[in-house]
């Protein structure tokens, strides 16, 4: 049981180039913020990617709703799905026990994320002051830019690689020795209640109560047809449907003749009798 230098090089070059925002412009923000593409990643070099995006996809719902002030999170879902869904993986660990792996990871990745900031503040007082003084618009764009993210990589992969190398084979073999054990059968059930805390977020987000109707109505389906294998894709399908219908109705009843005060339908003009 344990994570090769190329797993953990990989990972910790990811998140490297995730908290640097350096990957794909403005993208890298949303990646950021979700743990699912860092699963993906994840299960790729694991060679296991089903299984570990069933366990991102449960991590993934504590975070649902959740905001980020000024860029700031609580916590951060990259940095906790880095260490987590590897730990998962190693030891066989049910997806919502992993929740519980995740939760105090992506906490202390929020402190590595503030001490970026605090590494940047001396970045910005050598060098772009300097630079703004002079003029010298080209190194200023650089002190701007490329600075920070040097910063980021120097800061993130030694910490991502130190973490995954060492770490995550250590917590998997600890988690594993007391598997089934009523520590873990506790972190499964706190697991699970903060995946409803992060689905009820995201509802309270939503703000129209008049929609709750739906989530309601997809929560009973999926629990209702869960012995039917249908598959998470299907419901999407299902829901997309569901909405265009909603939507064209709505659209179809705005349509409709508007009714005078006296009682009397206002005549509306129709092209089509023309014909």
């Amino acid at each position: 049981m344990e994570v090769s230098v190329f797993q953990a090089l990989v990972i910790a070059v990811w998140i490297a180039l995730v908290m640097s925002r350096s990957l794909l412009g403005g993208a890298t923000l949303t990646m950021r913020f979700s743990p699912l593409m860092t699963g993906l990643i994840v299960g790729i070099v694991f060679g296991q990617v089903s299984q570990a995006m069933i366990i991102t996809a449960a991590i993934q719902l504590i975070y649902m709703g959740v905001f980020s002030p000024g860029g700031q999170m609580p916590s951060e879902p990259a940095i906790a799905a880095a260490i987590a869904v590897p730990v998962a993986l190693l030891s066989n660990l049910e997806p919502e026990a992993a929740i519980g792996v995740a939760v105090p990871v992506g906490l202390l990745g929020s402190y590595l994320y503030q001490f970026r900031f605090f590494v940047n503040t001396f970045i910005m007082q050598k060098f772009t002051d300097k630079y703004a003084e002079e003029g010298n618009e080209k190194m200023l764009t650089t002190s701007i830019i490329v600075y920070p993210i040097i910063a980021s990589f120097i800061i993130y992969i030694p910490f991502m690689f130190i973490a995954l190398y060492y770490g995550a084979p250590v917590i998997a073999s600890i988690v594993e020795s007391n598997s089934g054990s009523v520590l873990f059968h506790i972190l499964s059930v706190i697991g699970g209640g903060l995946a409803a805390i992060g689905i009820a977020v995201t509802v309270y987000v939503i703000g129209k109560k008049s929609y709750i109707a739906f989530f309601l109505l997809a929560y009973f389906l999926a629990v209702v047809f869960r012995d039917l294998g249908i598959t998470m894709v299907t419901y999407a399908i299902f829901g997309a449907i569901i909405a265009f219908i909603y939507v064209l109705s709505k659209g179809e009843g705005s349509s409709t003749p508007q009714v005078a005060q006296g009682g009397s339908a206002v005549i509306l003009d129709d092209d089509d009798d023309d014909y």
